[in-house]
């Protein structure tokens, strides 16, 4: 017969003292709890307070006091001058001219100048390899012009071309591939040659400002310099160079940090003169009392700009004629029956608003 294993009295009451303290322990504790949320409860009731939030960055916005912005900005070094005081590191600049003034001639003279001390990115879309090729080389010799090793240059690949390429994200697959091959390059300075040959491309009438805004995105995210070479429409010898001259919407320039832009002398038609028109960093050292005169010719295969002095842009403007004045206002009312606004005309003539609301009143009289 089993013996049961009964508890003595000694032990049942160890065991229920046992149990009684853990019980009580628990509800200490839980009424500990309850206290403490309690508190919590009256001290937000009584000092009610919002959920705290990162105020320094909002959305794509990145706020900081003005003094922090400026003692951050100090220990980075001061852009230094890539081309004269037209073009500094970090700016988004912008060439423009009208056809065959040498645009891209300059600009591979930037280029050339700038390789020597570091890479450069030269996106050719106007140039084919062999007119690029004979355009370097010696007219007599045939010897070919030696580009630094920095000197990077890039065309559209054709058989990389295709209808989904083509299609409606031209732009942005353009502004990607350069985004590539500078990163693959360890490239900083980027020119591409030319804006008006990718918007023409794309066929979007917003395609300029759309590719302005990626370019200039990755000017920021990378601290890129990047000049931009953008044609202008026929402009009258008799008018100066000034922001409206750019071809397509006048907010266009509003996207560059600084622009300068060639001009044909009416006075020798070897001539050019190189305008500042928009600046940011330095001083406004080429305006329109102090443009720089200059020819072009090649030296030992290269084809240059030669800076030969300064002059006034008025120097190398044509004096209006009363044939000039009669051919304008003809032009004018032209425009003017096709239902241009008048701002749109003063743009494509290159005359002032005034000039073309005074011949439009004229001839309604």
């Amino acid at each position: 017969m089993n013996k049961t294993n009964t508890p003595t009295p000694e032990e049942a009451g160890a065991a229920t003292s046992s149990v009684t303290k853990f019980q009580c322990k628990d509800s200490e504790n839980q009424r500990h709890e309850q206290s403490s949320e309690l508190n919590s409860l009256m001290a937000l009731v009584s000092n009610p307070t919002e959920p705290e939030i990162d105020k320094s960055s909002i959305g794509i916005l990145c706020i900081k006091d003005a003094n922090e912005w400026c003692e951050e900005a100090a220990q980075r070094p001061d852009p230094k001058q890539l081309w004269m005081s037209l073009w500094y590191e970090g700016e988004c600049a912008c060439l423009f001219a009208d056809s065959n003034l040498g645009k891209s001639i300059y600009a591979v003279q930037i280029a050339n100048e700038i390789a020597k001390n570091e890479p450069v990115l030269y996106c050719d879309f106007e140039l084919s390899d062999k007119a690029f090729q004979l355009r370097y080389s010696d007219d007599a010799t045939g010897t070919l012009y030696k580009f630094p090793a920095n000197f990077k240059r890039a065309e559209i690949d054709p058989e990389a071309m295709g209808e989904s390429v083509m299609g409606a994200d031209y732009e942005d697959i353009v502004v990607q591939d350069i985004e590539s091959a500078a990163i693959a390059h360890s490239v900083k300075v980027i020119i591409i040659d030319n804006l008006s040959w990718i918007c023409n491309a794309s066929e979007k009438g917003d395609a300029a400002g759309r590719l302005m805004v990626n370019l200039v995105r990755l000017k920021k995210k990378h601290g890129w310099s990047l000049l931009i070479i953008a044609h202008t429409p026929k402009r009258p010898l008799t008018s100066p160079i000034d922001q409206n001259t750019l071809a397509g919407s006048k907010k266009l320039i509003n996207f560059f940090d600084s622009a300068f832009a060639i001009g044909r002398s009416a006075k020798d038609e070897a001539l050019r003169y190189i305008k500042q028109i928009k600046c940011r960093y330095g001083s406004f050292e080429y305006g329109a009392d102090n443009v720089i005169v200059a020819d072009i010719s090649k030296e030992y295969g290269f084809l240059k700009f030669n800076h030969i002095g300064y002059a006034k842009e008025r120097e190398h403007l044509k004096e209006v004629s009363d044939k000039d004045e009669s051919e304008i206002d003809s032009r004018v009312m032209e425009l003017h029956r096709q239902g241009k606004k008048q701002r749109e005309i003063s743009r494509e003539i290159g005359v002032s608003l005034g000039k073309v609301n005074k011949i439009i009143k004229s001839h309604n009289k």
